[in-house]
């Protein structure tokens, strides 16, 4: 799970950096929710046109058993910044001939670049998503 202030934002961000694909919703379970009272207009929003829970998105493993459990991120809106280091972080592998371009797009996305790393014949650059969660590429 990842803390975020903006769940539907950030999964969005995650999912095209992955390629993994965003979760979908369920408006007509959502609109079920509050017709019965289980839950407020207030917890949910729009994003891309779409009536989402405001607390949360998924984006899910393409590969993922479509009738197991998922491998998926779930993102959770917190009311708090980030404020210290990730106690994980997700390794992206690019591959080598890929590392410079790579790193090119994804802050022209909103990454930030935070520094290069090498231990032996092993190298990457980590990075920070648009709401400061560190990363790596290599």
């Amino acid at each position: 799970m990842v803390d975020t202030a903006d769940p539907h934002v950030l999964a969005d961000w995650w999912a095209e950096t992955l390629g993994w694909p965003v979760e979908p919703t369920d408006e007509d379970f959502i609109r079920e929710m509050i017709a019965k009272g289980y839950a407020k207009e207030e917890e949910t929003r729009t994003h891309r046109g779409a009536l989402v829970w405001r607390a949360g998105a998924a984006i899910r493993h393409p590969d993922s058993p479509p009738d197991g459990p998922p491998r998926r991120i779930l993102f959770q809106e917190v009311p708090e910044p980030k404020t210290v280091k990730n106690r994980m972080h997700i390794d992206v592998w690019v591959g080598a001939d890929n590392v410079e371009a790579t790193l090119a797009k994804l802050t022209s996305r909103g990454a930030e670049f935070l520094h290069r790393g090498k231990q032996g014949p092993h190298s990457w650059v980590t990075m920070a998503d648009p709401e400061g969660n560190e990363f790596c590429i290599s």
